[in-house]
């Protein structure tokens, strides 16, 4: 896969930062966070993207809400030669030829995931010229890596594959028994990125410290100043609005930021009785985003306002879900009525 990828090369950089989800956790939009503050703190990262495949949005689906994505490597060079980073669509590059195949022979015969999982992330990141590459590794039992031996397993497989083929690999562990931030879909996770960029009151504190946990992880990798250092100074850059100013540049590199779309149809769902949120289903959940419509219908998704451990009361509402067309709405409101325990109250 790495033979037949379109390799991009950073001549005047002998170190190239990117970061990596192994996904199966909905609303979980840390990249542009961790681009910003990352690219502010003076890494290199040429940022390549994802739509989604089983997902309500992938990030290239979520930014490409907020400005241009789809470039040629020339226009990327220019970009992050620029500001020191881009955010665009790795399908536009061809990053990876022989994955995309893979990719497709794999779903048709349902094969398993882990061995090409790893393939597809590196041969990616090396076409793109990582040398340095944090993979934020969520783990529940809804979520894509369920179990720690599990995790630790496939961690380990990352670092010996990264080593083989020449690029510092660091995996870090994340919570993912349930969904990173309030908005599910491009239009709603879009607007979780730029409430936390903001430093808006209402921003999903979730979001905000996987961002800078990750971030940190990326400028220890840099330094190696140590974790609580690194932190500190994510933080910094986060608070001071450094982040936010350098979001904007690279928005404005881009073609510069364009007004979100609205919703046409939307439905409050409430909570039937009171009690504790046991569990959110991240699965069943992200299947009820794409019968709205998500990602197809950028404003198509749903608004969550609860989480695992809080307290409701009857009739408060649990989230709010968004479409763009009436019958979708109504596919994704019957989906819900037969799977209403997708969100656990006891």
């Amino acid at each position: 896969m790495v033979e037949k990828r379109v390799g991009i090369s950073w001549e005047d950089n002998e170190r190239v930062f990117d970061n990596h989800c192994t996904g199966g956790v909905p609303g979980n939009r840390t990249t542009p966070i961790v681009v910003a503050i990352a690219s502010a703190a003076g890494l290199i990262i040429p940022k390549t993207l994802s739509r989604a495949i089983t997902s309500p949005a992938g990030t290239a689906d979520t930014l490409d809400a907020l400005f241009d994505v789809q470039f040629e490597i020339s226009e990327m060079k220019r970009i992050v030669s620029e500001v020191g980073a881009c955010l665009v669509w790795g399908g536009a590059i061809d990053v990876g030829l022989a994955d995309d195949v893979m990719n497709r022979i794999e779903r048709a015969l349902n094969l398993d995931r882990e061995g090409q999982l790893v393939a597809s992330v590196l041969s990616k990141k090396i076409a793109a010229g990582s040398t340095h590459v944090v993979i934020d590794m969520p783990v529940g039992k809804t979520a894509k890596v369920k179990t720690g031996p599990e995790a630790n397993r496939l961690a380990g497989l990352f670092a010996r594959v990264g080593k083989a083929c020449g690029i510092e690999v660091r995996c870090v562990f994340t919570e993912g028994s349930q969904p990173v931030g309030s908005g599910i879909g491009p239009v709603q996770e879009a607007i979780d990125v730029l409430a936390v960029l903001k430093l808006d009151e209402d921003a999903p504190i979730d979001l905000r410290e996987k961002a800078l946990l990750l971030s940190a992880n990326l400028i220890d990798m840099a330094g190696s100043c140590g974790i609580e250092t690194a932190t500190e100074k994510t933080r910094d850059i986060l608070d001071s609005g450094l982040a936010w100013k350098q979001f904007q540049k690279i928005a404005d590199a881009q073609g510069g930021m364009k007004d979100l779309e609205e919703p046409t149809y939307a439905s409050i769902q409430a909570s039937p009785e009171g009690g504790n949120v046991k569990a959110i289903d991240n699965r069943r959940l992200t299947r009820l985003a794409k019968l709205a419509g998500a990602p197809i219908d950028k404003v198509a998704g749903l608004r969550l306002y609860v989480s695992v451990g809080e307290t409701v009361n009857p009739g408060d509402p649990l989230f709010t879900l968004f479409s763009a067309s009436s019958g979708e709405l109504k596919y994704a409101l019957d989906y819900y009525d037969q799977n209403n325990d997708l969100i656990v109250i006891g």
